[in-house]
């Protein structure tokens, strides 16, 4: 079984994953899979607090999987170890938290995924550089490079494509659908733009936006946030 929702954002959007509100956890083990469209935001500080809630999802029955968004800690979320798993790269957070690395196609469970995290912060004039704003929110040249070798590899055909932010056209639409609100083109939207005519895929997932929405220009588009979505 695999399960697919939007941010959590630390311990704030949590509460989705919670045992007592939603029965399909009873049915799940560790070889079942809830991916989280990034903001994580459980690699903050690496205190207590951070501590107490990976050790809350690790007595889950359920294996975490995560992209990272752009609210993340990257300094110590890379510091984690580097693996092969399930054919692509990860870091080991704990026995059942892994973070699926940029770039990456993984295969699960006969599915094949392709991850590709970071976002641009559109609150960055309120944070602070190296406390709550990273400059690797978004990939580098060396992530942009492997995601499209991995993409060659693969013929540019996956089952599902799992990102934080969206390409440019369906972010103006979600622009347009929430109102007073504008999201800035940046070479990652691009990048997606650019790559999405040539993807062959069944759903293409991503958070980032707050709120749940499928696209009227991609009906396999759709946006995460407290929408839980099982795969068939």
């Amino acid at each position: 079984m695999i399960l697919i929702t939007g941010d959590i954002h630390g311990n704030k959007d949590i509460s989705k994953l919670d045992n007592k509100l939603n029965p399909v956890y009873k049915e799940m083990t560790k070889k079942d899979y809830i991916i989280i469209c990034g903001d994580f935001g459980l690699v903050w500080d690496n205190g207590g607090e951070d501590k107490w809630w990976r050790k809350w999802l690790d007595s889950k029955p359920f294996t975490t999987l995560f992209i990272d968004g752009n609210h993340e800690n990257f300094d110590l979320l890379y510091e984690f170890p580097e693996e092969e798993w399930h054919g692509g790269k990860v870091h080991r957070i704990s026995d059942s938290i892994l973070h699926l690395m940029r770039g990456q196609v993984f295969d699960i469970q006969g599915k094949t995924f392709f991850t590709m995290g970071g976002a641009e912060s559109h609150d960055k004039e309120y944070r602070t550089v190296g406390r709550s704003l990273w400059l690797q929110e978004l990939p580098s040249d060396v992530e942009y490079s492997q995601a499209l070798a991995n993409l060659e590899k693969c013929g540019y055909k996956v089952d599902y494509v799992i990102f934080h932010c969206a390409p440019t056209d369906i972010q103006n639409e979600i622009a347009e659908v929430k109102q007073n609100h504008t999201y800035s083109e940046n070479r990652l939207t691009e990048f997606f733009s650019e790559i999405r005519p040539k993807l062959e895929y069944k759903r293409w997932f991503c958070g980032h936006y707050h709120r749940n929405y499928v696209s009227s220009i991609d009906p396999d588009f759709e946006i995460l946030y407290s929408r839980m979505i099982t795969l068939p």
